[in-house]
C-alpha cells in the first residue's frame, strides 16, 4: 500500500494557503479517483482507495505542519510500510518558482519543518517526495507570513495547474517509478509569453 501524505495545516483559516499545497494535491487525487478523504485515523484525515490498480492511503495530517511526522509515522507503523518504497510526501517549496515541480527519491528537509518532522519520526530521509514551488518570499516579509498567506487570483490559476501536474507525478511514481516521474516532471517550465 502506498501512503501518500499531502502536508498542510488543518482548520479553515489555512485553507488554500501556500503552506497547504500538499492538501490541495490530495484533493485533486481524491476527486480524480473517487476516494473519500474524511476518515479520522493516524492523526490525519485519511481515505483508502485504488489508483491505477495500486492500493493507496491518501492522508492530510491534522497535527499542524511542524508535527506532520507523528501522523505519517502512525500510518507507516500501522501498515508496516517501508518508507523508501511506500511513502510519498507532497509539500510546498519556497526555493522553486510558483508552479514548478521537483520529484525526489530522498533528501534533506531543506528547511521545511513538516519534512523535518517526518525525517525525525521515521528516522530516515529515504522517502519519495513531490515539491510544489510557491516562489520565494518578498524581501522584508516574514517567511511564516508568506507561507501562511493566500495566492493572488493570478497565482491561483497557475497553482491549480501545478496541483494537477503534481497529482499526475504521484500517479506516475506509483505506476512507473520515481525515476520516470523525475524525468518527466523535473523539467523547468518556461513562462508563457
Amino acid at each position: 500500500m502506498y501512503i501518500i501524505a499531502g502536508l498542510g495545516n488543518p482548520t479553515k483559516e489555512y485553507n488554500h494557503t501556500r503552506h497547504n499545497v500538499g492538501f490541495c494535491v490530495i484533493d485533486v487525487l481524491a476527486d480524480r479517483y473517487g476516494i473519500d478523504v474524511s476518515e479520522k485515523k493516524h492523526k490525519a484525515l485519511c481515505g483508502r482507495g485504488v489508483i491505477e490498480g495500486q492500493k493507496v492511503l491518501l492522508m492530510k495530517p491534522q497535527t499542524f505542519m511542524n508535527l506532520s511526522g507523528e501522523s505519517v509515522r502512525a500510518a507507516v507503523d500501522y501498515y508496516k510500510a517501508d518508507a523508501a518504497a511506500d511513502v510519498i510526501v507532497i509539500f510546498d517549496d519556497v526555493s522553486l518558482e510558483p508552479g514548478q515541480l521537483r520529484v525526489r527519491r530522498q533528501g534533506s528537509a531543506g528547511g521545511h519543518n513538516g519534512v523535518k518532522s517526518i525525517i525525525a519520526q521515521l528516522g530516515t530521509q529515504d522517502f519519495a517526495r513531490v515539491k510544489v514551488g510557491i516562489g520565494a518570499k518578498p524581501p522584508r516579509m516574514d517567511l511564516a507570513d508568506y507561507v501562511l498567506g493566500h495566492f493572488s487570483q493570478g497565482e491561483q490559476t497557475q497553482m491549480d495547474d501545478a496541483f494537477d501536474e503534481a497529482a499526475k507525478a504521484v500517479v506516475m511514481m506509483i505506476t512507473d517509478g520515481t525515476d520516470a516521474a523525475m524525468n518527466q516532471f523535473n523539467r523547468k517550465k518556461t513562462a508563457e509569453v
